[in-house]
């Protein structure tokens, strides 16, 4: 699913720069997009894929290293001509925070410009409220900078990864209605505000899974891919165009109520493929469902009941697979969640085998992959979003963002 040979990868690409100086803006953001998605690229290989001038590329690379966006590599010698010198990403460009509001826990982050996570709280909850959010905030934010070796004002912005409208799934969490009910009317970036530094944004938890998958994942070689995010209920998000399409809510990609058939126990894909109809059946055998949220376990010691689970999600998400196929013909799915990497790969495969037992005919199959950053996504995926915005290209966008020639 992902080519391996950068100079394909490049020569693929559909983005390509423009000579007008009246756009050099966006040739600089052009330039920073694929160093972050391809890795360190030389002038000839900047130049190459953006069919830019070499003294454009060299004009963009002085100017991107004068804002500390890129490091210079060391040269790359024994060809002819002078050593090449690869720029890439400066991971201490830029330091965000990412905050992950679960139905089973928070996540907050200090995530840097490539993308790793350099410090992380976790607290984990029956179900999440306005005021156990904001005290989780409150408490670990000083302890999580320290850790993270940054001040407060060196952090460039929050932003935020939940799922929409948790006043719904009450009685999913087994919650009271009046304590999710305060979800309605809670204004976030106004309870935040005060305690975090920079501007503040709020995506849907499923898109930011799938924008980390985006901009910090290996390059995908794919324009159009379904992600799926296999969470205590399943959720995901849509790229089209090699760019994020979040829709006109913000909730493209909210797989949940996808059409199931013939599946006991429901007819909607999150009534089968979510972590917590596994909890549940873990819960009724007897046992103590807890470490499906803990991270510290394997999930060994829950079968036989996994692997019913796994066959069960499996078949489903294939089922999905080919809903989502015949609206558009995406060319790969990605496939992640919150569980250990064993059953992530678990679940690829019999999703694979799924397929090859459905009827396929007016689709084309999909390539089937597994996503990167399993329960660090949707933090991972808020903090990018900030960059996904200000230093990344967006084809989707594109005829809007670009100035007038």
């Amino acid at each position: 699913m992902k080519p391996d040979n950068k100079e394909e990868l490049l020569r693929s690409s559909p983005m390509r720069g423009t000579n007008q100086t009246a756009v050099r803006g966006f040739n600089e953001r052009l330039v920073l997009h694929l160093v972050r998605k391809y890795g360190p690229l030389t002038k000839a290989e900047a130049t190459r894929a953006t069919r830019l001038s070499p003294n454009a590329v060299s004009v963009i690379f002085r100017a991107l290293e004068a804002e500390n966006l890129l490091l210079r590599g060391d040269p790359i010698r024994g060809r002819i001509g002078q050593p090449s010198t690869p720029m890439r990403i400066n991971p201490d460009a830029r330091h965000y925070l990412g905050l992950k509001i679960g139905r089973r826990s928070y996540d907050l982050a200090v995530v840097d410009f490539a993308g790793k996570i350099v410090a992380q709280r976790t607290s984990e909850h029956p179900y999440p409220t306005p005021s156990g959010m904001t005290d989780f905030v409150k408490r670990e934010l000083r302890p999580l900078l320290r850790s993270a070796k940054k001040r407060k004002e060196e952090i460039a912005g929050l932003s935020i990864a939940m799922p929409s409208e948790l006043w719904h799934w009450t009685t999913d969490f087994g919650a009271p209605r009046a304590e999710m009910d305060a979800w309605r009317d809670f204004d976030i970036k106004a309870a935040l505000g005060d305690l975090v530094p920079g501007p503040i944004s709020v995506e849907n938890d499923g898109t930011a899974a799938c924008r980390a998958e985006l901009v910090f994942g290996p390059p995908l070689g794919k324009q159009d891919v379904i992600y799926f995010f296999v969470g205590t209920f399943i959720g995901g998000g849509i790229i089209l165009n090699g760019g994020m399409f979040t829709g006109r809510q913000g909730n493209s990609g909210g797989f949940g109520p996808l059409r199931i058939p013939d599946e006991p126990g429901g007819h909607r894909l999150v009534d089968h493929a979510s972590i917590a109809v596994l909890e549940r059946m873990v819960t009724d055998s007897g046992a103590d469902a807890s470490a499906l949220y803990a991270g510290t376990s394997g999930w060994t010691e829950f079968e036989p009941l996994v692997t019913q689970w796994i066959a069960r999600a499996g078949r489903s998400l294939a089922h999905a697979i080919i809903s989502t196929l015949a609206v558009i013909d995406f060319e790969a799915v990605i496939i992640d969640g919150a569980f250990p990497d064993s059953i992530r790969s678990r679940l690829v495969a019999e999703v694979e085998t799924q397929l090859d037992r459905l009827d396929l005919q007016g689709v084309t199959r999909p390539d089937i992959g597994p996503g990167h950053f399993g329960a660090a996504a949707r933090a991972l995926g808020a903090a990018a979003f900030r960059i996904s915005n200000e230093f990344m290209i967006d084809q989707n966008t594109l005829l809007r963002a670009a100035p007038a020639l």
